[in-house]
């Protein structure tokens, strides 16, 4: 659940902070005044796409931070800046994260719902992401998606060696030529680096006599000449000894004599082996310059490296028997693709019972809610369509799906999109949200509620378009009921709904020295009769403040929390104090 809201210089809004709560909050408004602001606040911080234009004219930067509490009581700080010049940084408890990031964590955080989210349901295409959604198939959903992948890159490798054995001929003709080449070259998985090594025999084999004339001079000065290093260190162990028996210091280097003397005895015998062993002939260095030539030729033509040129000539060794057994290959990709359709397909129909079994269920329960919405006539149903051809299957399953809606007596049910108003369709929404939220919590309405302060945000933006009268006046009922088990976030322009809020706030803009600021206040209850009084007539009498008041009277908690006056100065400073804490 969203604690605590900051927005700096972002689009008509200044500066505001608001510290909501649990249960139902709403937020009133002129027209303009920026509530849908707050909103779009939010669906930044889990990760919306950002614009320079959303930086408030004359500023540098916007930031949107927020203080999110999930529901296992862990405190998540969320920033996001935004620049003049549209770049974006996020950080989340002082850690940069990415647009990713945030968008994994708003899946238990907060459910945001925008101003005409309900024409999704609009579209068909939707439905099934409803139903999935209710009946948590995710995993299944997600299983589908996977043997279909398989399906279809089996059925792209069977199609691309289709495609290669129509030119099979021609094809294998270059192959093998280009197979014998790298074959004729010699290459060797096990020596990536004989290039680097060749490269370093060329240089000893160019600079033979000098090598050899160092190798004998060193071995000289080791072991084979009157004043050689071996001989004359027995003296030196001779003098260190003594030094040792006057002073033990002496005594760690006295105890290494033997060590050294194996060192430099073995470097003595590697000198003349060494020299011994190099092949100055003329014909030995033209031997390594023809090597490096054959490597370098095959690296410009296959490589870059010497790594590259092997997969290469793997590549084409594969290649070369595919082809030379194209039918046989085939056939065996035609049973893998067989063997994929049908596992992909056994999946797809499982879930597809699965959905059609759950979509019963789905429908009964938004007819229910839809009575408690008054559309006490409402008929869902959702229609799968049977023998959907193998070119629509998708990564979702092989089902198309429509709701097929009757909001009044005998009138036979129809597709969703011809038969239902603008405020209909926002109250069918409502209570899909209802049920899917609910759903993904494993809550029911016959179990204990979660609690608000434990479960996720739903922000509504003018989800009541379109209804008035008594409708809305069940609308609010049910998103105060909705608040009891989650915190609920309400934009809205209708009065009835605002009476039902545990907690009011007002978005109010002015012009000061030229310039528009918004700000966000907390209502009391004499400011929610004031507000209320406004939303129902502009210009507040004493007669629209007594409706407000016969509104407010109508909560089934009226006076509770939110009411009596606004938070005390020492909660909100604690709130902001933990926000500047993780900064």
């Amino acid at each position: 659940m969203l604690r605590f809201l900051r927005i700096t210089h972002l689009a008509v809004i200044d500066k505001a902070e608001v510290e909501f709560e649990p249960g139902f909050n709403v937020l009133t408004g002129e027209t303009g005044a920026g509530k849908s602001m707050l909103v779009e606040a939010v669906g930044l911080l889990l990760g919306g796409r950002a614009s320079a234009d959303l930086v408030r004219t004359g500023e540098d930067v916007a930031t949107i931070e927020a203080i999110f509490e999930s529901a296992g009581g862990e405190e998540l700080l969320v920033r996001r800046e935004i620049t003049a010049q549209g770049r974006s940084r996020a950080f989340v408890n002082g850690t940069l994260a990415t647009a990713a990031t945030l968008r994994e964590l708003s899946a238990r955080l907060v459910e945001l719902h925008g101003q005409h989210e309900h024409q999704t349901l609009l579209d068909p295409a939707t439905h099934l992401d409803v139903i999935d959604a209710f009946g948590r198939l995710d995993a299944q959903v997600a299983s589908v998606s996977a043997a279909f992948d398989l399906w279809r890159a089996a059925a792209e490798e069977r199609s691309r060696l289709q495609r290669a054995l129509t030119d099979r001929d021609a094809r294998r003709e270059v192959v093998a030529f280009q197979l014998a080449e790298l074959d004729r070259a010699g290459l060797k998985p096990d020596e990536p680096a004989e290039d680097a090594e060749l490269a370093a025999r060329r240089g000893v084999l160019a600079s033979a006599e000098r090598v050899e004339r160092l190798c004998a001079e060193s071995y000289a000065a080791l072991y084979d000449s009157d004043t050689a290093v071996l001989a004359s260190l027995g003296g030196v162990w001779r003098r260190v000894a003594d030094l040792a028996a006057l002073d033990p210091s002496f005594q760690p280097y006295l105890d290494s004599k033997d060590g050294i003397k194996s060192q430099l005895e073995d470097l003595a015998l590697y000198l003349r082996r060494y020299a011994d062993g190099i092949d100055a002939s003329a014909a030995k260095l033209q031997e390594v310059e023809d090597r490096l030539a054959v490597i370098e030729r095959v690296k410009r033509k296959y490589g870059p490296t010497l790594a590259d040129c092997v997969s290469r000539r793997d590549s084409l060794r594969a290649e070369l028997s595919d082809l030379d057994r194209g039918d046989e290959r085939v056939g065996e990709l035609e049973r893998h693709c067989a063997a994929s359709k049908t596992a992909f397909v056994d999946k797809a129909t499982t879930l597809s019972a699965d959905r059609l079994r759950i979509a019963s269920v789905f429908c009964r329960s938004v007819e229910s809610l839809a009575r408690e919405l008054a559309m006490e006539h409402t008929r869902v149903e959702l229609r799968l369509a049977g023998a959907v051809p193998e070119a629509e299957w998708t990564a979702r399953g092989i089902d198309r799906a429509e709701f097929f809606v009757s909001m009044n007596p005998g009138e036979d049910l129809r597709p969703l999109t011809r038969v239902v108003s603008g405020g209909e369709l926002s109250r069918l929404m409502l209570a899909i949200k209802t049920l899917t939220a609910t759903s993904r919590l494993g809550w029911t309405e016959s179990e204990d509620r979660p609690g608000s302060a434990a479960a996720p945000g739903l922000i509504f933006d003018e989800v009541d378009a379109g209804i008035g009268g008594s409708v809305a006046d069940v609308v609010g009922r049910k998103l105060h009921a909705l608040g009891s088990a989650f915190q609920v976030l309400c934009i809205t322009h209708l009065p009835q709904i605002a009476a039902y809020a545990d907690t009011h706030f007002v978005i109010e803009k002015r012009v000061t020295g030229g310039r528009t600021h918004t700000s966000v206040s907390r209502l009391d209850r004499p400011g929610r009769v004031h507000e209320i009084g406004r939303m129902l007539g502009g210009a507040v009498t004493a007669g629209l403040r007594a409706s407000a008041e016969e509104l407010l009277a109508r909560r089934p908690d009226a006076g509770a929390k939110g009411e009596s006056k606004p938070k005390g100065e020492s909660e909100r400073s604690k709130a902001k104090g933990r926000q500047q804490g993780r900064q």
